[in-house]
């Protein structure tokens, strides 16, 4: 884990990229205590792990069933599925029987060559779970910014400037194509990368940016930390309540056609039972 001192940050986004639906902004000062945040998303051997000492069943195996993103799935398989388990306006979504985090995309799949990838097709509640037998627990959605945006606080709109490929360089996994049909893993990895995978960011974290989601613990809301208050401004943890958690830092299906919400500031929430073959999560302490 790596420690982010206390202090003053500013956060939020209200730039003409901003989803304003999602309640990226206002751009805002606030307080927060020092605290310590895993360099690195949660990984399958460390899932793994967490399962093999506990027992612990996933929500999706409860259900028996997670989602899956259609080009992770044998077109053959799209072609059988596609009248009755996708998902209303995400069309690229399909409903899989037997998928969960150790079978992601569904029966005859394996993460036997992905154990240094982040583990996916885990809820909010999954991963919560698994903080709380770890001794920590999951990371605001303030202090998951703060973090990203590195020891320097930085306004841009990533973490190591303006630009989402410098001089052509890949710094995140996101997609590169034409979403959601044609993927050309330009930047090395298809679907998951590795949790250590490209350069380290400012502050020592890996792929805050890309590759997966990540749950944070506050109920999502795009107007609760628009209010000045002690609240929302010193410690921010969000509502008392809500229906969906915040997620953020985007995703290998992340592209500037569809969702660009790769960029510091954004923001976007799910289910707390949700489960995906691009979400995942870290965990943090307080120092």
């Amino acid at each position: 884990m790596i420690r982010v001192e206390g202090g003053r940050y500013r956060i939020g986004y209200e730039g003409p990229e901003a989803w304003k639906s999602d309640g990226e902004g206002p751009v805002r000062e606030i307080h927060l205590d020092p605290y310590w945040l895993d360099q690195t998303a949660v990984s399958n051997v460390a899932f793994a792990e967490f399962v093999d000492a506990t027992g612990y069943v996933t929500e999706s195996e409860k259900f028996g069933w997670a989602f899956v993103f259609q080009g992770q799935l044998p077109r053959s398989k799209q072609r059988k599925l596609r009248q009755t388990q996708t998902v209303n306006q995400l069309q690229w979504w399909y409903a899989i029987d037997g998928a969960y985090w150790r079978k992601p995309e569904g029966p005859g799949s394996t993460i036997k060559r992905r154990m240094d990838h982040p583990v996916v097709s885990v809820s909010w509640n999954d991963a919560a779970a698994y903080a709380a037998w770890a001794g920590k627990r999951l990371p605001t959605e303030a202090e998951w910014e703060v973090a990203a945006r590195g020891p320097q606080n930085v306004q841009s709109c990533y973490p190591w400037g303006t630009e989402l490929e410098p001089g052509g360089k890949h710094r995140c996994n996101v997609w590169q194509g034409a979403f959601p049909h044609a993927n050309t893993a330009d930047d090395g990895y298809q679907w998951t990368a590795p949790v250590r995978a490209y350069s380290r960011m400012e502050g020592g974290f890996y792929n805050l940016i890309g590759n997966v989601w990540e749950w944070c613990a506050d109920w999502f809301s795009p107007n609760w930390h628009a209010a000045e208050s002690e609240a929302t401004r010193v410690n921010p943890r969000g509502p008392v309540q809500g229906e969906s958690k915040v997620m953020k830092g985007g995703s290998f299906l992340c592209h500037e056609s569809y969702c660009n919400r790769y960029r510091l500031g954004a923001r976007t929430a799910n289910a707390p039972d949700s489960a995906t073959t691009n979400l995942g999560f870290r965990c943090a302490v307080d120092a």
